[in-house]
C-alpha cells in the first residue's frame, strides 16, 4: 500500500508551490488584521468572523483573480511557437477574434501569478488556459461578488441591518459560481481534473473550493436569523401598540 508520502506530488515544496500557499495565508492575515482595527470589541463573533471571510474574499477575488483575468485577455503566445499545441490548456476557438493563439496563464511567463495559476492548473487544468466558463465566472466574481464583499465588511463594521441582504446576495453568487465551475466537469468526468494525489485532490480542489461552500452557507444562515429576528422584533412591537 502506498504511503501518504508517496501520495504527495513531487514538485510539492518546490519555490512557486510554497509562495503560493504562502500568499493565500498571507491575505488571509490581512483580512484578520483589517477586523482588528475595524470592528470594536462588543462586535458578535458571527459577524467578526463573516467580517474577515469578506474581506478575505475580497482579497483573493481582487487580487489572485483578478491577476488570472488579466492572464487570460493581455497574456498570450503563437500557437505556431510550440512543436505540441495540443499539450497546451485550452484556449477557447476564436477567443477575442483570435484562433492561433494560446491565452492565460500559461502564456504569462515569469510573472508570479501566472506561476501561482500554474501551480493550481496542476490540479485544474482550464486555470491554465482560456476556458470560457471559468473566465466568466471569474468576471462576475471580480467585478461584482468583491466589491460586495467590501461593502458587506464596511456594513458590517457600522453595524448596517441592511448587509444582511447583500450577505445573502454574495453568498448565493458564491455558490452559483461554484456550481458553474464543477457541473461541467461533472457531466465530463472530471476531464480536466487530475485527483491523482493527496494534494491536488484534497487540498487544491476539495479544500480550497470547498471553502466557498459552507462558508457562504452559513452567511445565509446567519443573515436569514438576523432578519428573522428582526421580524419577531417587530411583530412584538406591532401586537404591544394594539394593546395600548
Amino acid at each position: 500500500m502506498a504511503s501518504f508520502k508517496d501520495s504527495l506530488p513531487p514538485d510539492l515544496f518546490d519555490q512557486t508551490t510554497l509562495v503560493s500557499l504562502a500568499s493565500t495565508v498571507a491575505i488571509l492575515a490581512a483580512a484578520y488584521l483589517l477586523s482588528l482595527s475595524a470592528l470594536d470589541r462588543n462586535t458578535p463573533g458571527s459577524h467578526r468572523f463573516l467580517f474577515i471571510w469578506h474581506a478575505f474574499d475580497a482579497l483573493i477575488h481582487f487580487i489572485l483573480e483578478g491577476n488570472f483575468l488579466y492572464h487570460c485577455f493581455f497574456s498570450w503566445f503563437p500557437l505556431g511557437s510550440v512543436s505540441n499545441p495540443h499539450a497546451l490548456a485550452p484556449t477557447a476557438h476564436n477567443f477575442l477574434g483570435h484562433t492561433n493563439r494560446a491565452y492565460g496563464p500559461q502564456a504569462g511567463g515569469d510573472s508570479f501569478f501566472a506561476q501561482l495559476w500554474m501551480v493550481y492548473a496542476k490540479a485544474d487544468r482550464r486555470w491554465a488556459g482560456a476556458d470560457l466558463t471559468v473566465i466568466s465566472l471569474e468576471l462576475l466574481t471580480v467585478f461584482l461578488a468583491a466589491p460586495l464583499a467590501c461593502y458587506i465588511c464596511y456594513g458590517l463594521a457600522k453595524r448596517d441591518p441592511r448587509t444582511n441582504v447583500l450577505m445573502i446576495i454574495t453568498a448565493t453568487i458564491e455558490l452559483y459560481g461554484g456550481f458553474i465551475t464543477f457541473c461541467p466537469e461533472w457531466l465530463t468526468l472530471n476531464y480536466n481534473l487530475d485527483a491523482s494525489n493527496f494534494m491536488y485532490k484534497w487540498v487544491y480542489l476539495v479544500f480550497f473550493n470547498m471553502l466557498w461552500v459552507f462558508i457562504p452557507l452559513y452567511a445565509i444562515w446567519v443573515a436569514v436569523r438576523d432578519i428573522n429576528d428582526a421580524f419577531a422584533a417587530r411583530s412584538r412591537a406591532a401586537t404591544v401598540s394594539k394593546r395600548k
